[in-house]
């Protein structure tokens, strides 16, 4: 997950509870707050880590570790920088932590509810290193939930 941007991109403060969990059910987790940068990411990490040529990720304030499994499993990505969380069990991506931004970035896919509008992303980070076939979210740093 990528830094939030100077300007204040929060989400529609609608949805301030929302759950996910990992495929099989033993990391499960709730988050408070308003959705924060949703965005894609193409960055070699999250292509590989995601197993696909993109990823879509959102920040959360409070991420609560609901489940029987805690936590999920944490990889450090970059060394005292960047580690992401994975379910040890079933393998499904779920949350990102940097040290340079406050948020937790929780893999939108692993949310209960991904039809927040508050969820669409604004942005999309190393578009450089995106796959030519797949069209890119446009550049517009703006919510799109009104």
């Amino acid at each position: 997950m990528n830094a939030t941007p100077a300007a204040d991109v929060r989400g529609a403060e609608e949805a301030e509870v929302r759950t996910g969990g990992c495929l099989c059910g033993r990391i499960r987790f709730t988050t408070r707050g308003p959705a924060v940068f949703p965005h894609t990411c193409v960055c070699r990490h999250c292509q590989k880590l995601g197993g696909a040529p993109v990823m879509w990720w959102v920040g959360f304030e409070t991420v609560t570790w609901t489940g029987e499994g805690g936590e999920p499993t944490w990889y450090e990505t970059f060394e005292g920088e960047a580690k992401r969380g994975f379910c040890p069990t079933c393998g499904s991506r779920l949350a990102a932590i940097d040290s340079d931004i406050s948020e937790t970035g929780i893999n939108v896919t692993a949310l209960d509810d991904t039809s927040g509008p508050d969820l669409v992303p604004i942005h999309a980070s190393f578009r450089h290193n995106a796959v030519p076939w797949l069209p890119s979210v446009p550049e517009t740093e703006h919510s799109t939930a009104g």
